[in-house]
Order: C-alpha cells, then sequence, then structure tokens
C-alpha cells in the first residue's frame, strides 16, 4: 500500500460497505498522509469533482493557490510558475494541506461522519445522519420576514451571538448594481459581527459564494469563533479539515450551518435567461426563491416564474457531480422545501445543533413542529438526496453511492 493512499482497499474486503469503509478508513489512518497539489488537482479538479468550496485555498500556508470568482469558474488554480499549474514545489518537498483541506478528495465523506458522529453513514441515510427533524421558523416578524422560509438563518445567528456561542459568522453579502443602483445579485463572502450585518446578509441567492474565502477576513478583524453558513459542499470542509488535522486554520469554526441545495447557477443566467427572454433586470429583483419554478420578485411589485428546466443549462460547473443535497456534515441543515413556504425544514445532525435549537425553542425564539407534520417535505428530502448522490460518478469514492441502487444492475422486465 502505497503511504497515503487512501484509496486502497484492505486485502479482507466484505460484503458490507460500511465495514469495508470502516476498514479503508482504518488503513488510511495508519499510513503516512503525501498526497499533494499534484493529486488534488488530477483527482478532484481536473476530473470536475471540484464544488469551488475554496477550503484548499485558505488552508494553503504558502498562498499559492488562488480562487476563480468569474462565471464559468469557481475553481481553484496553482499560483507558482515553478512546476507549472499541475504540480506545487511545497507539495514537493511534503506539504499536503491541500489534500486534507478537500472535501471531495478520497474518503472525504467516511472521514467527517468519523469525525463528527462516531460512525459512519448506513446505506438508508441518504441524506446523511442527524438527531431531528423539525420545521421551524423565528419568531420575530422582522427576522422572518428578512429572511427566507422562515428566516431560521437569521434567527440562530442572531441568537449565537447574543448568547456567546460565536463572534461573527462567514457568510455572503450581495454586491451593489452598476451606479450603486439596485443589486447585481452577484454574492461575495463576507463576515457578519453584528445584528445588523446579519440582517443583511439573509435571504438567498442561487448563483455561488465561496463563504469560506471570508476566514482570512475575520481572523484579521480578531473574531475566533466563527459561525459557518454555507452551501452543503462548504459545510463538509470544517469537519474533514478536523478529521484530517489540517492545521489551525479550521479551529475558529465552531458552527456549522448547511444550506439544502441541489444546485446553483452560473452568473450568466441573469444576462442569457432572464434578461435575454425575459427582460428582468437584475438590478430590478428584490427577491428570489425556487418552489418548483424559478421566482423572481422585481421592485415595481411584479411577480415572475421561470419553469426550471430553461435553468438547467446554466447549471454551474462545479455542482454537476456534488452528492450532497442535505449538507450532511453540518451541525444543523436547513431549507425551505415542502408545502409550509414560511417554515424552515430543519435537520438537526449534532449535539451542539441540538443543544442550539433546543434552548432556542425553550425560549420561544423560534416556533417548531415535527418535520413530519409535512410527510411531503420530508419525502422529499430523500428524493432530492438520494438524486444528488446519483450524480457522483461510479469512477469516484464508490462508499459517497452507498445506499442507491447498483448502477450495473439493470431492472428486469
Amino acid at each position: 500500500m502505497a503511504d497515503g493512499d487512501d484509496t486502497a482497499r484492505s486485502t479482507t474486503t466484505t460484503t458490507d460497505p460500511v465495514a469495508d469503509l470502516e476498514q479503508r478508513l482504518a488503513d488510511t489512518a495508519a499510513t503516512r498522509w503525501t498526497n499533494q497539489w499534484a493529486e488534488l488537482k488530477a483527482e478532484v479538479v481536473d476530473t470536475g469533482l471540484c464544488t469551488g468550496c475554496a477550503a484548499c485555498v485558505i488552508a494553503c500556508p504558502h498562498d499559492v493557490l488562488g480562487y476563480d470568482h468569474e462565471s464559468g469558474g469557481y475553481h481553484p488554480y496553482h499560483l507558482e510558475d515553478e512546476l507549472g499549474p499541475d504540480d506545487c514545489i511545497h507539495g514537493q518537498k511534503g506539504c499536503t494541506a491541500c489534500t486534507r483541506a478537500c472535501a471531495r478528495f478520497r474518503l472525504w465523506e467516511g472521514q467527517a461522519d468519523d469525525h463528527l458522529f462516531g460512525r459512519l453513514r448506513r446505506p438508508d441515510e441518504v441524506a446523511g445522519i442527524y438527531h431531528d427533524v423539525l420545521l421551524t421558523r423565528a419568531s420575530d416578524d422582522a427576522v422572518n420576514a428578512a429572511g427566507q422560509d422562515g428566516g431560521l438563518v437569521s434567527a440562530i445567528l442572531l441568537w449565537a451571538l447574543e448568547h456567546d456561542y460565536i463572534d461573527a459568522a462567514l457568510v455572503s453579502y450581495l454586491e451593489a448594481g452598476e451606479g450603486g443602483a439596485g443589486s447585481s445579485w452577484r454574492p461575495k463572502p463576507g463576515v457578519a459581527s453584528t445584528p445588523e450585518q446579519i440582517l443583511a446578509a439573509a435571504g438567498s441567492r442561487y448563483t455561488y459564494s465561496a463563504n469560506t474565502l471570508a476566514l482570512d477576513e475575520a481572523i484579521e478583524a480578531g473574531f475566533s469563533r466563527l459561525a459557518l453558513v454555507g452551501m452543503s459542499c462548504q459545510s463538509s470542509a470544517p469537519p474533514v479539515m478536523w478529521s484530517r488535522k489540517v492545521g489551525k486554520i479550521s479551529k475558529p469554526i465552531v458552527f456549522n450551518l448547511g444550506l439544502l441545495c441541489s444546485k446553483t447557477f452560473d452568473d450568466a443566467i441573469f444576462e442569457e435567461l432572464f434578461w435575454a427572454k425575459y427582460g428582468l433586470a437584475r438590478q430590478h429583483m428584490v427577491k428570489m426563491n425556487i418552489k418548483g419554478v424559478f421566482q423572481i420578485w422585481m421592485d415595481d411589485g411584479a411577480y415572475h416564474e421561470i419553469n426550471l428546466k430553461e435553468c438547467h443549462a446554466w447549471t454551474r460547473e462545479g455542482c454537476m457531480y456534488c452528492p450532497d443535497f442535505a449538507a450532511e456534515h453540518a451541525d444543523i441543515s436547513c431549507g425551505g422545501i415542502g408545502e409550509n413556504s414560511d417554515w424552515t425544514l430543519t435537520i438537526v445532525r449534532t449535539d451542539l445543533g441540538r443543544e442550539i435549537i433546543s434552548r432556542m425553542i425553550d425560549q420561544g425564539v423560534i416556533e417548531s413542529k415535527p418535520g413530519d407534520s409535512d410527510p411531503g417535505a420530508i419525502a422529499l428530502m430523500r428524493k432530492l438526496a438520494e438524486k444528488s448522490r446519483a450524480r457522483w460518478p461510479t469512477s469516484a469514492e464508490p462508499a459517497v453511492r452507498v445506499g442507491l441502487p447498483d448502477p450495473s444492475v439493470r431492472s428486469k422486465g
């Protein structure tokens, strides 16, 4: 077995995929990790598995990884010329930070599960491991109105800040439109450390923001206890880094809020579809949502619906193979699915997540009801989780597809 090769299997295999993964994790833990940028680029970036979460960029201790924020990009790339874009002189000398941070490199899912939950995901847990599923919403009407589908994320951040769980959050803001008119609807990573900033960051965007990139700004400002609010791909990054002992860069992230996510869209959708076909200018949009259709509200009060099938051509490349709809490695996963558009489907995964949600309910900060009061939302969560997992290539780490039908076995009749 090669040093650090966590794709190598034990000589003893079983018909139990969970037991097989446990053995491979044990084998990996017993070897020296030597994987560097050359392996990361070849196995994740070049194959399309890269989601653009930017964990490798913030973990790089030599600042030799850049990040492409432009339309059609959202990928890391190597900055040094010495060995070219495919290799790294620091990696040749033993630096492995980028592969340790990557939440799509080799055994990422099993390592994050084992670190967070002390066990691996079972085949029936396609939406990940969790304690509870609830429907929740902010009790404060202003927070509810500022947020999306119940305002839970904003309510949690406000409460966690007030009760000294965190001193800031990594979030996304929207850039102003040209000439300061309206919004460009281009999200950008930022730090929220006040109630006003938390509410300014509220609402959903359907183009991509690698909120992890705001970490340096937060640390430079002196914040040491951070919440990360991010898409499902971003929420896997901290526990992967903790499991692989990437170093101190991940330690400030003490609370992890994941957003349910089927996909995000390339920024080009605004000009090439919304404007070119429907005459909807981005600077006049005030809110958007997805509820079976792409919903857009304009500043003149007009409301528009666009068939999602029309939007598929602008699916962001980094979402094509992403297997995680349900933000399976967050403390709390949140999303607006189901029949109740003013409630948030809330998946409580960790002990910390349960502590925070329980205290907020007890204090009346949020309202809650059992998730099975909307069985359609639970069924939809599982359906979308299965659909996302099915995107994961059969040529990549097989444990990610555990719980799905074997694609090599065709049904008969």
